[in-house]
């Protein structure tokens, strides 16, 4: 039980982590992704392809 708490809270750690490389690299692009509750339970949930998905997301949309 204790095992699987640590597993989603590295998750949650990694996504947040993830989305934070990326805006440190895309910011002289101008294209970020706001670190949220949403974004960061989408990342963790789909992993890479879903910071891909936000990434297209904020172009398509900004």
């Amino acid at each position: 039980m204790i095992k699987k708490i640590f597993v989603i809270i590295k998750k949650i750690i990694m996504s947040a982590l993830f989305i934070y490389a990326y805006n440190v690299i895309a910011t002289p692009l101008n294209t970020i992704v706001p670190i949220n509750l949403i974004t960061i339970l989408i990342v963790c949930v789909l992993g890479i392809p879903g910071l891909f998905g936000l990434i297209i997301f904020s172009l398509v949309v900004f």
